[in-house]
């Protein structure tokens, strides 16, 4: 079922139940909270990544507010596309995408078990050097300096690397080489590394970090350095409270 008519379904049947049309049900006094709102979020972006027919659902629990107010701008605004979210998304205000993405952000939700370790040992020793430490002569940066120490991501506006699967950083590595992630946007920083590295690095990458266990409380990471900063500013820039409507 695709998730525009499940969403429907789910309104539907709350509507006959408030309406008294579900048999002679009692109505349902629904709380009006934003819990509640986001149920049909949930039923796709539940605690672990998923495959459906149509798509692929990301985990977004506990990701940093930020990066969730951007995705979620970008897919109402057409620079990233998938024709449900673009539904979903069309007439919200940017003050109510700031409330759902300050939900998401601190909901706290179990991650799933890392995957088995698919990777050579020289693989792995390519994947230590590129997240520790990056290629200077490529000027390509180690992924630590922008998403932590840890990995779980800098606030408010980059995610985390852990708790997802091999197949979906493998595709994001793609779509950020492709520029399938984002339209109508000069290149970012992230784009930039991305066409930098090989298949190789970035399967390499991909199976290090599916295999690596979520730490306990982890979260992210408070400040991105000056430099970092200064090269992913199209990141920085157009996340928050600030950041202008369609901007």
């Amino acid at each position: 079922m695709r998730p525009v008519a499940f969403i429907t379904l789910i309104f539907a049947a709350e509507f006959a139940a408030a309406a008294g049309l579900g048999g002679g049900a009692a109505p349902v006094d629904v709380p009006d909270t934003m819990a509640e709102r986001v149920k049909p979020c949930i039923a796709c972006h539940g605690p672990e990544d998923r495959t459906g027919r149509d798509g692929y659902y990301p985990r977004i629990a506990s990701k940093p507010e930020g990066y969730l107010f951007n995705q979620l701008r970008n897919f109402r605004d057409g620079r990233r596309y998938y024709r449900p979210m673009a539904l979903l998304l069309a007439d919200v205000s940017d003050q109510y995408l700031l409330e759902m993405a300050a939900y998401f952000s601190a909901l706290k939700q179990p991650y799933p078990p890392p995957e088995h370790m698919s990777a050579s040992p020289d693989e792995i020793r390519l994947a230590q050097q590129l997240i520790n430490r990056g290629d200077p002569s490529r000027k390509i940066p180690a992924c630590v300096q922008c998403h932590g120490k840890e990995l779980m991501g800098t606030a408010p506006f980059i995610p985390g690397l852990l708790g997802l699967p091999r197949a979906y950083l493998v595709a994001q590595f793609g779509a950020w080489r492709t520029g399938g992630l984002m339209r109508g946007q000069a290149p970012n920083c992230m784009s930039e590394i991305a066409k930098q590295l090989t298949p190789g690095e970035t399967n390499a990458i991909a199976a290090w970090l599916a295999a690596q266990p979520v730490p306990e409380d982890a979260a992210p990471v408070t400040a991105l350095s000056a430099e970092m900063a200064r090269r992913c500013e199209s990141i920085v820039q157009r996340g928050g409270a600030q950041a202008e409507p369609g901007g």
